[in-house]
């Protein structure tokens, strides 16, 4: 058998290091997994912890009532950015902005622009992400009409299935006084009550119960409000004791009740409020008004969009499956053997590291834990703006991820190697994007 070389591309200079550094402490915190996920391991290994992260503080536009366009930029580790208006950043600002501004969009060249990275500011990246998503049209002339029949039916959503049973209750009996609202005499009850059937009684366990359902939700409900309240701790957008930080939680928290209620095949899985963030995080900062107070509607068909993409990697019953996450994950597996067969057989042969004990979280997550809020919006860009669909688009991001730190894999072992994948370096994004999309013009055959 003859072994496969690394390409000559892969042994450019331009990211290798001769001497490379310690692995840095996490950014954050990886979230604890959920039963769902533990459950659906193969092997229990039990995470190597790295040392004690160093706490950053992350700027984000609307703290303290700065607005996203200051006259002094910052990057998200709070302090000033030396670079924060170039003039490709202009360049490529202004072609999205006429891009969009037309009455008629090309979806063809707003992804093509869009691949090559979306400037912060102006709400470019808003519009953008809504565009590639499918919830605008292409037609600007119809954006007024759609939105306000997504948005009415996003406050229908509210009103139907975030109301409990005795709100339910009290509904139907205010309807129903309305039609006995006479003088209470002639031998009349002083209050007029609805009969209250078997489905409307709380200790019903009929399948039609509006309380039976009810406490069925509660256990995932529970579990939404404890992810909803770990989401980004280092984000004064999402965490923290202001009255716009909670009610950007509230709204994280009501889109993911609404999904679980209308998704029963999925529900609501452990991590999809990661999922969620950055999509609110990018509406929310929206600098025309009107769309910045009705992020939270356009966020969940945005949301419901971009899992339809990924909805088998959440489906528990689709594990073992040729579409499930086990199978993404040998897709991945595979794609790294075709492009580097000797760091495929160090890490799965020779160290036996098992791909599913880094790149689970890795997928289902789409890269939010493993870099940087500002770096992941720049990931997204891309994921959104292939036409082949972002699965793909992922797959060779995290295959790029495994290139790029291949000399230390190579002289690590299984304990280091487990270590370094799960609490992943920092690195240069570009260069990221760069190297993954190499994978796609560079085939292997």
């Amino acid at each position: 058998m003859v072994k496969k070389q690394v390409p000559d591309w892969l042994n450019s200079s331009l990211w290798s290091t001769n001497t490379p550094p310690p692995p840095p402490p996490p950014r954050h915190p990886s979230p604890p997994p959920s039963s769902s996920v533990a459950d659906r391991k193969p092997a229990v290994v039990p995470e190597i912890k790295p040392a004690e992260p160093v706490k950053v503080e992350i700027r984000d536009p609307l703290r303290d009532g700065v607005s996203s366009s200051s006259s002094t930029d910052h990057d998200y580790n709070g302090t000033p950015s030396p670079t924060s208006s170039t003039l490709e950043d202009v360049s490529k600002q202004a072609l999205l902005l006429q891009e969009i501004s037309n009455k008629l969009i090309s979806l063809s060249e707003l992804r093509r622009l869009a691949s090559q990275g979306i400037p912060d500011g102006a709400g470019v990246r808003s519009t953008v992400w809504k565009l590639l998503l499918g919830y605008l049209p292409n037609d600007r002339g119809l954006w007024p009409s759609e939105l306000a029949k997504k948005r009415s039916q996003y406050k229908n959503f509210k009103d139907e299935l975030l109301m409990n049973p005795s709100e339910i209750a009290r509904k139907k009996d205010n309807s129903v006084s309305v039609d006995y609202d006479e003088p209470r005499s002639e031998g009349k009850g002083l209050l007029s009550r609805s009969k209250i059937t078997h489905d409307e009684h709380p200790l019903s366990l009929g399948t039609t119960s509006a309380w039976n359902k009810f406490f069925q939700d509660t256990e995932i409900i529970e579990q939404i409000d404890r992810d909803v309240m770990r989401t980004h701790p280092d984000l004064h957008f999402f965490s923290g004791d202001t009255s716009f930080a909670k009610s950007n939680q509230e709204a994280l928290r009501s889109i993911l009740i609404i999904f679980a209620k209308l998704n029963p095949g999925i529900r609501y899985v452990q991590g999809m409020n990661e999922v969620l963030a950055p999509l609110f995080y990018v509406f929310r900062n929206d600098p025309i008004e009107e769309n910045a107070s009705s992020a939270e509607a356009d966020t969940f068909f945005c949301f419901v969009e971009l899992i339809s993409g990924f909805r088998d990697n959440f489906c528990q019953q689709l594990d073992n499956s040729v579409v499930g996450i086990r199978s993404t994950i040998t897709k991945l597996s595979q794609l790294l053997k075709e492009h580097d067969e000797e760091l495929w057989r160090h890490l799965e042969v020779t160290t036996k590291v098992n791909p599913q004990f880094y790149a689970f979280r890795w997928i289902t997550l789409l890269l939010t834990q493993e870099f940087t809020f500002a770096d992941s919006l720049h990931i997204w860009d891309i994921l959104l703006s292939d036409p082949e669909g972002p699965q793909e688009t992922l797959l060779r991001v995290c295959c790029a991820m495994l290139i790029l730190v291949r000399r230390r894999l190579l002289a690590g072992d299984f304990t280091s190697n487990l270590k370094l994948l799960q609490n992943y370096p920092s690195t240069n994004i570009s260069h990221l994007l760069y190297v993954a999309n190499k994978l796609r013009s560079h085939p292997v055959g």
